[in-house]
Formats: structure tokens, C-alpha cells, sequence
């Protein structure tokens, strides 16, 4: 396993669309245990492979109280979703910057595990939430773009200002 670097925004890395995986080998699974380790020494709650520059349609995920049950998603496909809710949300890719985002309160996903096995999740509230911002990070986007121009641009000056600062 491996620590890898984590993408943080605005890199315009994190823009780019994610391919979807064609082969389950030994290499996507040794993508998933980086990501694990990765997101886990990060503290973090999920990582998707987009994050670290990686541009495969990988996500990872445990938000259990014990950290030890960790959930794979390879080459998600959201299939429904249902209700609204509007939760705090916070980033590895915007370390330090939390806000509320609305998102379906139910989505129904498909996807592969980490043996290529096909599986269908009905998630809702926090399991929902987190699948939701680590699919839009295989798309390309990252959720303070769903906040106003206004509160992107105080969290852009606040991020330039925190580079700077550790220079």
C-alpha cells in the first residue's frame, strides 16, 4: 500500500472526468488499498480516485463509528434518487472548508466491487451523501461548486491566502 497525494482544489486536475475501469485486476485493487490508506491517515470519510490523479471511476468509503468497514465502488452508476436534504459537507480536496449542500436524501447505485462482482446499494442520509460527493468527483466537480459565486470566491481568497501562508 501506498500514501498518495491528495489533489486540492482549485487544481484543475480535480476538473477532469474519470474513465470508467474496463478490467478488475490487480491493479485496480491495489488502487483501492492506496485510496484506503489514503483517505484513512487523511481521516477522511471517502476518497475518490479523481482526488489522488487517478482518473479511474474508483470511490472508497467508510463513514462506520470503528472505521472497519470499508466500501467499494467501481464505476458507480446512480440508477435513482429520492427526496432532498441539506447537509454539512467537507472535503480532503478543500481541507478545512465545510458547508451545506442539498442532495438526494435516498440513491440507488450500482457498481462493481473489488473483485469485479456487480452489487446494488439503497443508501440514504450520510451513506447517501457521501456516495453522491465522491461520484461528482468522478465527474469533475467538487462541492463547494454547488455553493454560491460568492462563497466560492471567499473560499477561493481563503485557500490562496492558506498557500501563501505556507510557503
Amino acid at each position: 500500500m501506498a500514501l498518495l497525494p491528495i489533489l486540492h482544489y482549485p487544481d484543475p486536475r480535480l476538473h477532469t472526468r474519470a474513465s470508467p475501469v474496463t478490467v478488475v485486476d490487480e491493479s485496480i485493487r491495489q488502487l483501492v488499498s492506496d485510496l484506503e490508506e489514503t483517505m484513512r491517515a487523511a481521516e477522511g470519510i471517502g476518497l475518490a480516485a479523481t482526488q489522488v490523479n487517478v482518473h479511474k471511476r474508483v470511490i472508497v468509503l467508510d463513514i462506520s463509528e470503528d472505521q472497519q468497514h470499508l466500501q467499494v465502488f467501481i464505476n458507480p452508476r446512480l440508477i435513482s434518487s429520492d427526496g432532498q436534504v441539506e447537509r454539512e459537507e467537507g472535503c480532503l480536496s478543500v481541507p478545512g472548508i465545510y458547508d451545506r449542500v442539498t442532495r438526494a436524501d435516498r440513491v440507488v447505485v450500482e457498481a462493481l466491487d473489488r473483485d469485479g462482482r456487480p452489487f446494488t446499494v439503497q443508501a440514504e442520509g450520510l451513506l447517501a451523501t457521501c456516495i453522491q460527493h465522491e461520484m461528482d468527483h468522478l465527474e469533475g466537480k467538487v462541492f463547494v461548486e454547488y455553493l454560491s459565486q460568492l462563497k466560492l470566491n471567499r473560499i477561493r481568497t481563503k485557500l490562496r491566502k492558506r498557500a501563501r501562508e505556507t510557503l
